[in-house]
């Protein structure tokens, strides 16, 4: 039977009866150590920040990862294989270590600035997917200040261990990593998802139109005032974004 095919924001869902594939993918470019990247950083750090996306938000979904793609636009030797390493020790520090990870690298031309793309499939049963359930009358909170570029390096950031904390408790009614497209945005998103509408808190002391680059922040909707709940959870900074409502 051929699967049934649609998108949930940024998701692809490949639905087979019960059983629901995600998939999610990110991409960077000119972050590395190449003659023409314009940030600099490790292949390892590149690896490990870029998988953590899609990962996250494959995750943040319900869904068990289950395969890794790595399209890299670099050599194999040294670059390739330092960015791999970087995947693998992410998915390590995840607890993923076992997960299977496919890929190709740039062998026929020089390459003078890196450019990654990574997909992951996970899986997960219809029942429990964790999408569209947030609510009119739910808090959103913001866990993370958005940070892009050299300001991520040297900063803490949502982890997976953190990702998983938050799923499990069931106070909390969905989860969105933040990317580049900011907070309100992802808000507003998480909203209409639901069928619902979001409004924004008026005092806010965060940048919600600033790009959160490998999901510096996290979205979290919540039954009712969880935010020294969340704080314990969590060594980042929380603020209370808004409400959905009706």
């Amino acid at each position: 039977m051929r699967p049934k095919v649609t998108s949930f924001r940024d998701l692809t869902l490949l639905e087979m009866g019960e059983e629901i594939i995600v998939i999610a993918c990110d991409s960077l470019g000119a972050i590395g150590s190449k003659e023409s990247d314009l940030v600099k950083a490790s292949g390892n750090i590149v690896g490990r920040f870029t998988v953590r996306v899609p990962l996250m938000e494959v995750m943040a979904a319900g869904a068990e990862p289950l395969v890794i793609v790595n399209a890299l636009s670099v050599e194999m030797e040294p670059s390739g294989r330092e960015i791999i390493s970087g995947i693998r020790e992410e998915l390590t520090a995840a607890g993923l270590a076992d997960i299977a990870i496919t890929g190709s690298t740039e062998e026929n031309m020089l390459t003078t600035q890196t450019g990654v793309g990574i997909t992951v499939l996970g899986q997960v049963e219809k029942a429990v997917l964790r999408l569209g359930r947030a609510e009119a009358g739910n808090y959103v909170y913001c866990l993370g200040r958005p940070k892009v570029g050299n300001d991520v390096l040297n900063s803490t950031v949502p982890d997976i261990p953190l990702l998983r904390r938050l799923l499990a408790q069931s106070w909390i009614s969905e989860i969105l990593p933040v990317g580049s497209k900011g907070l309100l945005y992802e808000a507003k998103q998480l909203a209409a998802g639901a069928g619902v509408k979001f409004s924004l808190n008026a005092d806010l002391e965060v940048d919600v139109h600033c790009s959160a680059g490998p999901v510096t922040s996290i979205l979290v909707a919540a039954k009712e005032e969880r935010m020294a709940d969340l704080a314990r959870l969590s060594d980042l900074e929380v603020f209370r974004l808004g409400m959905l409502h009706r």
